[in-house]
């Protein structure tokens, strides 16, 4: 369009105020749940580079059902949540296992 032409802008619909609103709302939640989840990945992670295996089995139970929370809010999907629980378990059970020499 050349510049300074004018720009029709279609009136909007109650319908499509209303799904202008609720996409905010959800947006909210979504990052919400979002951010808690990566809080949390976060701190088993940092327990689990600084080699610190009680604070690691601490956090496990947490940060799982915080990923299952989240594939219940349908935050991540479902596969997305089980790769970041089995990653975290072995990592885990590394830490767990005695080092061979």
């Amino acid at each position: 369009m050349p510049a300074g032409t004018p720009v029709k802008h279609k009136k909007k619909s109650k319908s499509v105020l209303k799904n202008i609103r609720q996409s905010a709302a959800r947006q909210i939640h979504n990052r919400a749940n979002r951010t808690r989840v990566r809080s949390v990945v976060k701190k088993i992670r940092a327990a689990l580079n600084s080699k610190d295996l009680a604070a690691a089995e601490k956090l496990v139970g947490s940060t799982f059902s915080e990923l299952d929370r989240a594939v219940r809010k349908r935050v991540l999907h479902w596969k997305t949540a089980n790769r970041y629980k089995s990653r975290l378990t072995l990592a885990v059970n590394a830490l767990r296992a005695p080092k061979k020499a």
